[in-house]
């Protein structure tokens, strides 16, 4: 069995050694380990450091393309090295890369499809309490568009068996974290997560700018993907609260009506028909979106075939 780490860069020069450095050698049920450095537009010498550590796999982007593409460019040299599993690791030192045993234990022993570290991070001494508030939140919001029970959603240090790669599919321009977990959740994949520990932090996040941003964006995949797969829950619900909310109106014109006072609440004919409207559209988008999906459904079955036979002379 053959297990790919891959270590997404940018500028890591100053932590990448001991990244490097702390890798297991050797893994029980693992036959094979190779060290993959995805650098993602470095101006340093990350790569000069991966080489001068013995590193031979190497996917290089000319300008930044963002931690989601490099992951998915990751997986596909992986893929094609014959990988059985796929690590994933970051390159400023934040994870135990001591424990990647402990990660894989749970596919080796055909337990799971993925497997992420749980950081732990109501332990985090540099997470701020409402850092990590927003932290429990967020893997509450993924659990929930997911049908997972993850205690930490965001974690990157995480494991993935050859066949899950083979059904998920990278969308998003942001991070892979949430996006993965709900399409790996809504297509049944079982994924565990195992307690960490983190080491001392060696320098602020590049993947956001601020809190705001990151909670933004992470929002915005997660609702993104939550409408893929719940197209119906989302749409269905917009049209019966629009048929709720244009049905009182008219039951209240009509009870006026009665008493001869109907010319005096016109305005409820109005309210109460942008609101059926609204129920009209949002019934249409849910045709729409049944079909979209019924589409995506049968794309995605043909790209697994097509991965497999990409990459099954690999193995």
């Amino acid at each position: 069995m053959k297990l790919f780490v891959q270590i997404p860069c940018l500028n890591e020069e100053k932590t990448l050694g001991l990244v490097l450095e702390s890798i297991p050698k050797k893994i029980s049920g693992i036959d094979q380990i190779e060290i993959l450095v995805i650098d993602d537009g470095s101006s340093d010498q990350t790569i000069q450091i991966a080489k001068d550590h013995g590193v031979r796999h190497f996917v290089k982007h000319q300008r930044n393309m963002g931690l989601a593409r490099s992951f998915h460019d990751g997986v596909n040299y992986a893929l094609k090295h014959g990988a059985d599993i796929v690590v994933n690791t970051d390159g400023d030192n934040q994870y135990p890369q001591a424990m990647i045993g402990e990660l894989v234990k749970p596919i080796i022993d055909q337990r799971a499809e993925i497997v992420i570290g749980d950081r732990q991070t109501a332990e985090i001494s540099h997470f701020s309490g409402f850092k990590k508030i927003m932290q429990r939140f967020g893997s509450w919001v993924v659990n929930q568009a997911a049908q997972t029970d993850l205690p930490d959603a965001a974690s990157g240090f995480r494991a993935y068996s050859r066949y899950s790669l083979y059904r998920i599919n990278i969308i998003t321009e942001f991070s892979y974290c949430m996006e993965t977990i709900i399409q790996a959740g809504n297509k049944r994949l079982k994924i565990v997560s195992i307690p960490i520990s983190t080491n001392p932090k060696t320098r602020e996040s590049r993947l956001f700018n601020s809190i705001w941003q990151h909670m933004f964006k992470s929002g915005s995949a997660i609702v993104r993907s939550y409408i893929m797969f719940h197209s119906k829950k989302v749409f269905g619900g917009l049209a019966i609260i629009f048929l709720i909310l244009g049905g009182i109106p008219f039951i209240r014109y009509g009870l006026f009506a009665i008493q001869g006072e109907g010319s005096g609440h016109l305005q409820s004919l109005v309210f109460g028909s942008t609101m059926l409207v609204g129920s009209l559209l949002s019934i249409s988008l849910l045709i729409i979106a049944d079909m979209l999906q019924t589409n995506r459904t049968l794309l995605e079955d043909q790209l697994e075939r097509i991965k497999d036979l990409q990459y099954k002379d690999q193995k």
